[in-house]
This record gives structure tokens, C-alpha cells and sequence, in this order.
């Protein structure tokens, strides 16, 4: 019921909701471009896995163009600067491990932490968001966990020669994660998104995640750690 009322009470139109989607939005939209550009990346750095890679990288500029509408259907311009910025450690550290072929680094941070990160946020906002946000939402959330599932696929079959490398790329980038979520906070809960529930969702995403690749429970609570030491 408290979602309920949160939307019956939410006006879509007010200049601060506006002030605030304007930066949420640019978020989604520069994340789905960067993930487009990094499962590109991926594809020639696992030429085995080629197609479908590609494959994901088409559906991530899809979702780019159904974020780009949501925007437009609220006449709302995307602080695409902002976003730029948001992204710019995470995307800097996949640039390195891709630049040294580092493809578990890759994966751990466009196909976990990314991916992970968008599911939470996509679930915490569906409830609160406009009718046609919504739909797109609805629609992108479910792909996501395709996305998810190639990452976990991928490292599961080669976990022994994967882990010391995914522990060391987790430690270096989960605590970005809690960074940017401090950093949209206040415009999170003028959407209707509440910090708590965000963090909650992604650290079950990310853990079921870990856990499917084939980390004991115990790492699991060591690797996530990590993360609420910055929170």
C-alpha cells in the first residue's frame, strides 16, 4: 500500500521531479550505451562467443532508445554531462582491464556489478514510475537478467582460473557502486526510490550472482564486504 500511495501522491509534471528524472534518466541512458559499447568489446575479446554477445550489445542500444522516450514523453532533457561523470570511474577501470585483456575483470564489471545494479534500480522503480516508463521498464528488466545470466555462464565454466582474478576486480570496483548510489540519493527518493531498498536488492542480485558462479557462502559475505565498508 505505501507504493500505492507513493505514486497517487507523485506528480510527474513538478519541476523538482523533472530537475530530479533529469539526471536518473541521463543515468540509464548513458548506462545502456556504455554497456552497448562494452559487450562489443567483449565479442572481440571472446571471439568464441561473438554472436551472442552481439546480440546482448544490440539489445542495450534498444533499451537505450526506450529510455530516450521516457525522457521525451515527460519533456524532460537528459543531464547527459552528469551521467558521464557518474559512470566515469567504472567505465575507466573496464577500459584498463580490457586494454590488458582482462576478461574476467570485464565481465565481473559490465556483466555482475552493472547488470546488477540496473535490475535493482529497474525493480525499485517500476512501482513508482509514470505509465509509460513503466512499460519500457517492465519490458528492458527482463532482458537484463539475460545479460546477467551470459556473465554468470561464462565464469561459472571457467571459475578455478577465474576467481583470484574476480576477487581482486570485485574489491576494486563494488565500492564504487556504493559511491554512486550516495551521489543520486536525494533525486532517487524525489522519484520515489528509496537508498535502502536499492542497496538491498542489488546485494541479493549480486550475491545470488556470486553464488551461482560457484563462491562458498562465506566468500560471498567477505567479497560483499567490500562494498558496505564505503557505503
Amino acid at each position: 500500500m505505501p507504493q500505492l500511495e507513493a505514486i497517487s501522491s507523485m506528480n510527474f509534471q513538478s519541476e523538482t521531479y523533472k530537475d530530479a528524472y533529469s539526471r536518473i534518466n541521463a543515468i540509464v541512458i548513458e548506462g545502456e550505451q556504455e554497456a552497448h559499447e562494452n559487450y562489443i568489446k567483449l565479442a572481440e575479446m571472446v571471439p568464441d562467443q561473438k554472436d551472442e554477445l552481439m546480440g546482448l550489445s544490440k539489445m542495450e542500444s534498444r533499451h537505450k532508445k526506450g529510455f530516450q522516450a521516457c525522457g521525451r514523453n515527460l519533456d524532460v532533457t537528459p543531464d547527459m554531462e552528469f551521467a558521464k561523470e557518474f559512470f566515469r570511474q567504472l567505465d575507466q577501470n573496464f577500459q584498463d582491464a580490457a586494454a590488458t585483456n582482462k576478461v574476467v575483470t570485464c565481465l565481473l564489471i559490465q556483466s555482475l556489478i552493472i547488470e546488477c545494479f540496473a535490475i535493482a534500480a529497474y525493480n525499485i522503480y517500476i512501482p513508482v514510475a509514470d505509465p509509460f516508463a513503466r512499460k519500457i521498464t517492465e519490458g528492458v528488466v527482463k532482458d537484463e537478467y539475460t545479460h546477467l545470466n551470459f556473465g554468470e555462464v561464462w565464469l561459472k565454466s571457467n571459475f578455478e582460473a577465474s576467481k583470484a582474478e574476480l576477487e581482486v576486480a570485485n574489491r576494486q570496483n563494488l565500492p564504487l557502486v556504493w559511491k554512486m548510489l550516495n551521489q543520486v540519493e536525494k533525486d532517487a527518493d524525489i522519484l520515489g526510490m528509496e537508498k535502502e531498498a536499492l542497496v538491498e536488492d542489488f546485494m541479493i542480485s549480486y550475491g545470488e550472482a556470486l553464488s551461482n558462479i560457484g563462491f562458498s557462502t562465506r566468500e560471498i559475505m567477505k567479497m560483499s564486504a567490500y562494498g558496505l565498508t564505503a557505503a
